[in-house]
């Protein structure tokens, strides 16, 4: 009997939690690529669509409002039918949207192209609602580390996407389309790869529904502490993230940084933000995600001060920041969905989750816009200090709120 639950059970998963975490892992590797790929040009297809250099952040706007709008509405289905099939719907979205971008970039239909770029980041959040799906497949006492180990599948693909550009362009050039719809075309395939990877390769009762409310189950109305308290560490992280990332590429570049060195900060920021994700689950595991949260905004507020005090013509000291606030990122990410996911009640918890990423996806663009303005009234520094000010107020809210396990 004990030999027999050894050898289907290996550092605390089943043979099949296994497969299934193997499984996403694969799918979040093919949706990466397909991820960085179409955003590498989406700007670029924007600009040389409409003619307008005021009008390529457009893309960025309609991607993060499809986000938002694909948290809640996956969520929603992750929790009705499961999450095999919420993620599979998530990346056939994702791949329908990049097939609209190139008929709409092909055609000159700046509409369709417009509203295929929303159908595109409405899609793109599975990569993230898959760590959700990682922390579901692992006894609680791993959920940390499984839902770490899923986002770090997700850069892996993302490296090779940029990388591609050039032959995927090659590629459409030859079949007729422009060449900017290169990407997209293998962000499409990459897709349509990792809804099948799920469907195929995963069964439905490895990735189920969460079972419903039992009968006489009281309703309180109100989120558990511990709901409300994951939800606003990943909410303030993301904002203060996305302000201070948006806003570093037009600080070096105002202070003689070639493009190459801003790609190279920003490169490095990426994988700060994905690559830790196996320790800060693993952290999170351990200490706990409230203990871990509390970190992030430590680290955020660290990384805040770096770059607001370093020198601009600073290159070392800049990347540093980026690499911390990536690092903070991915800290408040893992320990935010931990709190979340202990405490939300199993009943509608891939519903709950589906809406804190609703409000991450509000967070970054809201960041993104109020970025801009800051920076424009008192300059870069005063932007990174104010944006590290506010990752610290997750600390007292980490230490007032509090987690039910379930």
């Amino acid at each position: 009997m004990t030999q027999t639950a050894s050898s289907t059970r290996v550092a605390g998963f089943s043979r099949e939690q296994r497969r299934a975490l193997t499984v996403l892992c694969i799918s979040q590797t093919l949706g990466g690529a397909g991820m960085a790929a179409g955003i590498t040009v989406g700007a670029l297809l924007a600009q040389d669509l409409l003619g307008s250099t005021g009008l390529a952040g457009l893309p960025a706007a309609l991607y993060t409002a499809g986000a938002a709008f694909g948290a809640a509405g996956l969520g929603r289905v992750g929790q009705r039918f499961g999450r095999r099939p919420g993620l599979a719907l998530g990346n056939g979205i994702a791949a329908l949207g990049s097939a609209g971008v190139v008929a709409g970039a092909a055609a000159r239909w700046p509409v369709l192209l417009l509203a295929a770029l929303f159908v595109y980041g409405a899609g793109t959040v599975t990569g993230l609602l898959a760590r959700y799906a990682g922390a579901d497949l692992a006894p609680p006492e791993r959920r940390g580390r499984a839902a770490g180990t899923v986002l770090f599948a997700m850069p892996l693909g993302a490296v090779v996407g940029p990388n591609l550009t050039g032959p995927t362009g090659d590629l459409a050039d030859t079949w007729g389309l422009p060449r900017l719809t290169g990407p997209f075309l293998l962000a499409a395939v990459a897709y349509v790869a990792a809804a099948l990877v799920l469907l195929v390769w995963s069964r439905p009762d490895q990735l189920p529904p969460t079972p419903p409310r039992e009968p006489g189950a009281a309703r309180t109305g109100r989120p558990a502490p511990g709901v409300v308290t994951g939800a606003t560490v990943m909410i303030t992280a993301q904002l203060v993230m996305i302000a201070v990332m948006t806003m570093t590429p037009v600080h070096m570049a105002g202070h003689g940084h070639t493009t190459r060195a801003v790609g190279l900060v920003i490169a490095l920021h990426v994988g700060a933000m994905f690559l830790p994700s196996p320790l800060s689950g693993l952290l999170a595991d351990r200490i706990g995600g409230r203990r871990v949260a509390a970190a992030a905004g430590a680290v955020l507020l660290g990384a805040g001060l770096l770059a607001g005090l370093a020198p601009p013509h600073s290159l070392p000291l800049l990347a540093c920041a980026l690499v911390l606030l990536g690092v903070g990122w991915n800290l408040a990410l893992l320990g935010g969905t931990a709190m979340l996911t202990d405490a939300a009640p199993a009943e509608n918890r891939a519903a709950v989750q589906g809406l804190a990423d609703v409000g991450m996806s509000v967070a970054g663009a809201t960041g993104g816009m109020a970025s801009g303005l800051v920076m424009g009234a008192g300059g870069y520094p005063v932007l990174a200090a104010a944006a590290g000010s506010l990752a610290l107020a997750v600390i007292p809210a980490v230490a007032r709120g509090g987690s039910r396990p379930t």
